[in-house]
């Protein structure tokens, strides 16, 4: 922490006013850590105060030795942020910050009146705030002038390339003066933001001030198994039990959201939500509910959540896990903001645990498996919280104190303590039933279980003792071979050996319980006696078979790259990682009767008449459309991609060069009729007659084709005899 000294009078004297008596590590890196003119790049723990920390960095650049600035005219400094609630809350940060410093802030986002954004600019402003779309509307439009433009800072860079701004970025940045200051600030900088920073910034100082061993310290993570079908009543009893002063809960879709909301105002909890569908009006309105008071939940999407600030958000709950270390990362940082202490809570539904604790194990956090509050834990919560209420041990008003001797001389105390529950209770949500997790459950995926379902698979002895060998299929382990090569590694007989189980990259299996530790020995001291072969323990629990690896473990049942339940033998093409294509052969598509897969059942029954290596024989069946190679998706229904029929053309009709009908060359009803064909009359060598109103067929005469004689030209007095008889 580092005292106000360093930071431009006015500034200071804007964080005295806000109650800062020192700055953050990060507020404190950019001002001692690199020279007054410098480019940035700064990678800091969400929540530490970097859109303060970056006003302090501009302000020499902007203010100089100057404690005002002057008239506003073009602006001399430029925030970009990726979202509207991100946008208009640095926008405010920066309004109280250069407050003092008389300067002008306006913003530029989606969703406002683009018309008094234009007005705005062109008032003149010293700092505007946008989102990178709307701010090259304005730069292609001329409304925005950047041609006095002395620092740019982009917030929460990896999030706007994340969300596809690269090329308005790339827009912005080339349409700036090439003497401006460049700051990027980021909660990670992965390679995208390394290439940018080199690109566009110059000599950039490099600030981090994350520590990877303490990542969200003032945040306790909780994880709760549940259910799939029991998360949403589990939520309720989480969001009971804490009783947080805010809460912001996570979905994956819009929809979620609108779904978990209506429940959980159904359940009487005064929430609002935040995603994409709403208009700026709306999440403003959700954003001044939550700080003002008059909401106390907030359900959102990850990208409408992104970088807000709510003041006391205590609690964050990831009703839909987050997609990675980084979301998250972003997610919880919503608490534990500032120094201040902050629970985040995550629901684990049974299939998903493995993909849980992955995503725990990279973000580098410290995690306690709990099992979800059940109604009980809330009911004892709630008597707790009633014997220790404040307002039993706060001294009373005189007339509060009236009314309470009037109560007492109409009712009995034991009466009036029960309506004071009955009262209280009313006005909370109820609590919801939920399943108390099994231990395998809170534990972990146990032996022979995939997808929160715990098999009933168990190896030959109850008390048997698991080893892994590092031979599966992919080195054509055989139990034929497989099992003297354990007998010989062990010195023990085929007896003491249980079940076997080869998966794609190992083998595991099973040794008697009274000869295990004796087996374990003998491999820890003398080896398996093959090269390049190892044998270790597993830790079982019990006789129950140990867990497939994580390469052996497929999606769900039937789906495609679904893998054999329990690490049974993989697909025949199968390799580590993917599937092979075998080029020696026809491509059989995923139809079960050797066809190509399409929208119907069955595909080309005639696949087998093809010669290898030829795909002559993977055409249709007969009646059927030819389809690309490999190609899954129905072909388009569109003109564009039909034939054209010349004959049907010319005599249906087609279209002029103006996009009009063309008459047809003959109509149905136009054409003259012909003559019935007699089949008696055809000639030698041909079948029987032909159906009505074809041609007849003619035979070539012998010899030259002779010219009929021309008629001859009537003289002019005909010519004058005729007109006059007419």
């Amino acid at each position: 922490m580092t005292d106000l000294n360093n930071v431009a009078p006015a500034l200071a004297a804007a964080l005295a006013n806000r109650g800062y008596e020192a700055l953050t590590p990060v507020q404190s890196a950019v001002l001692t850590e690199a020279p007054a003119d410098a480019d940035l790049l700064v990678s800091a723990q969400t929540g530490s105060g970097k859109t303060v920390a970056f006003g302090l960095a501009l302000a020499p650049t902007i203010l100089g030795d100057a404690e005002r600035l002057g008239p506003a005219g073009a602006p001399v400094a430029l925030a970009i942020a990726p979202t509207r609630e991100l946008a208009l809350q640095v926008k405010d940060e920066l309004s109280w910050l250069y407050a003092d410093a008389n300067a002008r802030t306006v913003s530029c986002v989606g969703g406002m009146d683009p018309r008094t954004e234009r007005r705005n600019l062109d008032n003149g402003a010293h700092i505007v705030v946008g989102t990178p779309g709307r701010l090259r509307d304005h730069i292609e439009r001329g409304a925005l002038d950047l041609s006095e433009l002395r620092a740019v800072v982009m917030d929460e860079a990896d999030e706007m390339l994340d969300m596809g701004f690269r090329e308005d970025l790339e827009f912005i940045l080339d349409a700036a003066p090439a003497s401006r200051r460049t700051l990027m600030f980021s909660a990670t900088v992965p390679k995208p933001i390394a290439d940018l920073a080199q690109r566009f910034q110059r000599d950039a100082v490099r600030i981090s001030t994350i520590n990877a061993r303490e990542q969200h310290g003032d945040i306790d993570y909780i994880a709760h198994p549940v259910a799939p079908n029991e998360r949403e009543n589990a939520i309720i009893n989480v969001l009971r039990q804490h009783e947080a002063e805010k809460a912001i809960l996570f979905c994956s879709t819009r929809e979620a959201v609108k779904r978990l909301t209506s429940r959980l105002a159904n359940r009487g909890f005064s929430i609002v939500s935040l995603s994409g569908e709403l208009s700026q009006e709306q999440r403003s309105a959700a954003l001044t509910a939550m700080k003002n008071g008059s909401a106390r939940v907030c359900v959102a999407t990850d990208v409408a959540a992104r970088g807000i600030d709510l003041p006391n958000l205590d609690l964050v709950i990831h009703a839909d896990l987050p997609t990675g270390k980084a979301a998250l990362l972003h997610r919880s940082g919503r608490t534990g903001r500032a120094g201040r202490k902050g629970t985040c809570v995550l629901m684990v539904p049974y299939p998903r645990r493995r993909a849980a604790e992955r995503t725990l194990h990279f973000a580098g956090v410290k995690v306690t498996w709990a099992p979800a509050p059940t109604a009980d834990d809330i009911r004892a919560k709630d008597r707790e919280r009633l014997l220790a209420d404040p307002s039993l041990s706060a001294e009373m008003e005189a007339d509060e104190l009236a009314i309470a001797r009037e109560l007492l001389e109409k009712y009995d105390a034991e009466r009036i303590a029960a309506a004071f529950v009955k009262l209280r209770q009313s006005r909370l949500p109820a609590p919801e039933d939920v399943s108390e997790a099994s231990e395998d459950n809170i534990r972990g995926r146990g032996p022979g279980e995939q997808g929160g379902r715990t098999a009933e698979i168990r190896g030959k002895f109850e008390d048997g003792v698991w080893f892994r060998l590092s031979l599966g299929h992919k080195h054509r382990a055989d139990p034929r071979w497989l099992l003297p090569m354990i007998c010989r590694a062990g010195h023990v007989t085929k007896k003491e050996v249980g079940a076997i189980k080869i998966f794609q990259n190992e083998t595991r299996f099973e040794i008697d319980g009274a000869h295990g530790e004796r087996y374990a020995e003998v491999i820890r001291r003398d080896g398996t006696g093959e090269d390049n072969v190892t044998i270790t323990v597993l830790d079982a629990r019990g006789g129950k078979t140990p867990p497939p690896p994580f390469e052996d473990r497929g999606g769900g049942r039937g789906g495609f790259g679904g893998g054999p339940r329990g690490g049974g033998r993989p697909r025949r093409d199968a390799y580590e990682g993917g599937s092979e294509d075998r080029m020696d052969r026809p491509f059989r598509g995923n139809d079960r009767n050797g066809g190509e897969r399409g929208n119907d059942r069955g595909g080309d029954r005639n696949f087998d008449r093809a010669p290898r290596g030829d795909f002559a024989g993977r055409g249709p069946a007969k009646g059927g459309k030819r389809r690309r190679f490999g190609d899954d998706e129905q072909a388009p229904n569109h003109p564009a991609f039909e034939p054209l029929d010349m004959k049907a053309l010319a005599r249906d009709g087609g279209r002029d060069q103006d996009g009009g009908d063309r008459p047809a060359r003959f109509r149905k009803d136009e054409r003259p009729a012909r003559r019935d064909w007699n089949a008696d009359k055809a000639p030698e060598g041909r079948d029987g007659g032909k159906p009505e109103g074809k041609k007849p067929f003619k035979a070539k005469a012998d010899g030259p084709k002779k010219k009929a004689p021309k008629k001859a030209k009537p003289s002019r007095s005909e010519r004058k005899a005729t007109k006059a008889g007419s």
